[in-house]
């Protein structure tokens, strides 16, 4: 089986743990160049990882063998670089967000599709075995309907996470703790649970952070299903705690902490998965966390190319949590009632 050629772009600090998940797949992915315009940053990387460096995009896109590009560039530049891969006839993988307003993320995600390529958006938290074995439980019909759903997102960003430029502004980030951390567990929780199809609450930036956008979140949610339920989010909470989803069934109680599942039937029985590893990236340091889920959400882009098929996670498909992320902002600063758009 031939290998996949794809490009990079963008060498900060999210290239990471994709860059280590491309080592282990080699057997099926080559990088055919990493592009930044920073020769400091193409330095660096270079230092770390046996990829071939690149300093001009456009004789990357160019580049005929190259089917794909991995996008991890800043998220108010997603449209426009995914827009030149698109025209380029290249497949995307995309850092979330897909871009900072949903206006920019819905254009996006026509864009590739008018372009005729496959658009997949980075959200590894649904790679995590413990959600994928809870999302098993789940389509066997075995816990029955979903009647409660919580959400449970308390991490911890310093100050000096803030503090740098750009960071946790509307104009570079698009939000906070919501579209920049919080979005990998609401898409999981819309992935188990169903669409959210109204909320009220609040949104709000705390005592704790000198910031723009919200770092305090707390709302209560109606899923299309009638099932109801908390969404608790925020950066502020000491000194970081492993993300939670509580689905309340007919028949069972799931908890999904972090990386570990545990799932108590009316039966008296209980089935449990031990965490794969530390979850990390809940407090100081947002990248001290395994890539495991990112090697997971590039295999399966792969394949989808390979296969001709979606790849798990689709551009029309991560819209859904954008226009949760939308409601629940609006909630907070009407501290009403807010009816989620679909489509």
């Amino acid at each position: 089986m031939s290998r996949l050629r794809i490009g990079i772009v963008g060498l900060g600090m999210a290239v990471t743990p994709h860059a280590k998940g491309l080592v282990d797949l080699q057997d099926q992915i080559e990088v055919a160049g990493a592009y930044s315009p920073s020769p400091e940053r193409r330095a660096a990387f270079g230092a770390r990882f046996p990829f071939p460096l690149c300093d001009d995009l456009e004789a990357l896109l160019a580049d005929e063998s190259v089917t794909a590009m991995l996008v991890l560039t800043p998220a108010n530049t997603h449209l426009d670089v995914a827009r030149r891969c698109a025209q380029a006839g290249k497949h995307v993988l995309l850092e979330k967000p897909i871009d900072i307003t949903t206006a920019r993320a819905k254009d996006l995600v026509a864009t590739c599709r008018a372009a005729g390529v496959t658009l997949g958006i980075v959200l590894q938290h649904r790679f995590k075995p413990a959600a994928v074995a809870l999302a098993e439980q789940l389509d066997s019909g075995r816990m029955g309907e979903i009647v409660g759903c919580s959400t449970v997102i308390r991490l911890w960003r310093p100050q000096s996470y803030y503090d740098e430029p750009g960071r946790g502004s509307f104009a570079r980030d698009g939000g906070g703790v919501l579209l920049s951390q919080g979005i990998h567990t609401l898409d999981l929780m819309l992935s188990l649970a169903g669409s959210v199809t109204e909320v009220c609450g609040y949104a709000l930036t705390s005592p704790v952070h000198r910031m723009e956008t919200e770092d305090m979140v707390c709302a209560a949610v109606r899923f299309a299903n009638g099932a109801v339920g908390t969404i608790d989010a925020t950066t502020a909470a000491y000194p970081g705690f492993p993300e939670r989803i509580e689905l309340i069934c007919r028949h069972a109680t799931a908890s999904l902490v972090g990386t570990a599942l545990d799932i108590a039937w009316h039966d008296g029985t209980r089935t449990t998965t031990d965490p794969d590893r530390s979850a990390g990236g809940t407090g100081a340091d947002p990248m001290a966390f395994p890539h495991d889920y990112h090697r997971a959400v590039m295999a399966d882009f792969a394949e989808a190319i390979r296969q001709k098929r979606p790849p798990r996670i689709t551009g029309e498909e991560a819209l859904r949590v954008h226009h949760l992320i939308d409601a629940l902002i609006a909630a907070g600063q009407s501290s009403g009632r807010v009816m989620v758009a679909t489509g």
